[in-house]
């Protein structure tokens, strides 16, 4: 059984890796699910500067010459993360699962309740109004409150409850919390619908894990229960249904690594 090098993680979680690592040297299918902002890629003020942690880009172009299905799964568009990775090749699903762009470059937006859409334009038309313009992410199903490197990120998150409270309508919308602002999203999908669909398109003894920090990433590993390995990436714990945790960028450079270790010894 191959041992894992992860760092900095209990010896429960060592012994799930190692029996995972050691399925995966069996499996005939691999799946690899990483959520974006704060798993691959440390949190910046500047979002367009979040690039991935350095020795990233290679490992998972090592990965993707595994025969290992590559899948990222975020709240960013899609289109916005294929220009972080820099033109690797891997499958987007964008804005939480609406959006999904494959390794070919083509491009699916799921349906879109126009009554849901009309919410959001009027949740944004109050959010500009309370003067949140410039703290603004408009992408398809949502719109995100980015208030990272503020010196008092408060008075944002109480003008956000302020408009959500007042709108006329909140049927359909959501109002979702990550580290670093808040998103009214229309409940059109999740990161769990990711996971059941990649769940739907591959055979039933696929080896796959998924690796997530937020809160967004919960469903998803709920989703992946009974069914595969989740893995919260994050420096300090906090409660969760991930079956393991990991510290970055060490523990995620161990974990990628391990995987190419153990799809090389299946080789």
């Amino acid at each position: 059984m191959l041992q894992p090098v992860t760092h900095d993680i209990s010896a429960s979680s060592k012994a799930k890796l190692g029996e995972f690592f050691a399925q995966l040297c069996r499996a005939s299918v691999r799946v690899l699910l990483l959520d974006y902002d704060g798993t691959l890629a440390p949190f910046q003020q500047q979002r367009s500067h979040a690039l991935p942690y350095p020795q990233v880009p290679e490992l998972l172009k090592k990965i993707s010459a595994t025969a290992t299905r590559l899948v990222i799964a975020t709240g960013r568009p899609a289109n916005e993360t294929a220009l972080l990775l820099k033109g690797l090749s891997v499958e987007i699903w964008g804005s939480h699962g609406l959006e999904r762009l494959h390794p070919d470059g083509s491009y699916e937006l799921a349906k879109l309740d126009p009554r849901v859409v009309r919410r959001l334009s009027e949740a944004n038309d109050l959010l500009i109004e309370e003067g949140l313009s410039s703290l603004l992410e408009i992408k398809p199903g949502g719109t995100a409150i980015h208030w990272r490197g503020m010196e008092s990120p408060a008075r944002p998150a109480r003008q956000v409850e302020k408009v959500w409270a007042s709108l006329a309508s909140r049927e359909g919308l959501r109002l979702m919390r990550f580290d670093g602002g808040m998103e009214i999203r229309g409940s059109f999908r999740t990161k769990r619908d990711v996971v059941r669909t990649v769940l739907s398109e591959v055979h039933k003894g696929a080896s796959i894990a998924y690796l997530g920090d937020d809160q967004t990433d919960e469903d998803a590993f709920a989703a992946l229960q009974g069914f595969g390995l989740s893995v919260l990436v994050k420096e300090t714990y906090r409660p969760t249904v991930a079956d393991v945790w990991i510290r970055p960028p060490q523990g995620l450079i161990g974990f990628l690594s391990d995987w190419v270790e153990a799809c090389g010894a299946a080789s």
